[in-house]
């Protein structure tokens, strides 16, 4: 049982919907999420269900208004990978920020298992 680009394309979705329940229903119960930012080498792990859902909705938190538009998804076995274009306002200062990223996702028996998430840092003048 393997992840689908229609999956990819569901759980993308509900990120815009800003739709919790929906969201962890794609995630293991196992899973991890690691985020862009953080002090570790691969940014701030959250670990478990429970961890990775207060990672999903501290998203929202700092971005109330956010949205990953643009969405492209591929699915090669047991990883994907979804490119995509990150818009919103930053709560703390009212900051808006539009940058490109991606999730590089690990899949185990038809979830997400990991999702890894990278996003450009843009730097303006």
């Amino acid at each position: 049982m393997s992840v689908t680009v229609r999956q990819l394309q569901a759980f993308a979705d509900a990120w815009n919907r800003h739709d919790i329940e929906d969201l962890m229903s794609f995630m293991t119960d196992d899973c991890v999420f690691e985020v862009w930012t953080g002090s570790l080498a691969c940014g701030t792990r959250y670990s478990g269900a429970a961890e990775v859902r207060q990672g999903f909705v501290k998203a929202w938190l700092n971005f109330p208004d956010a949205h990953w538009g643009d969405a492209q998804h591929f699915v090669s076995g047991e990883r994907g990978l979804s490119e995509w274009t990150f818009t919103g306002t930053r709560a703390t200062d009212s900051t808006q920020v539009e940058v490109r990223g991606c999730d590089v996702f690990t899949f185990h028996n038809g979830k997400i298992a990991v999702k890894n998430s990278f996003r450009k840092h843009r730097v303006t003048a």
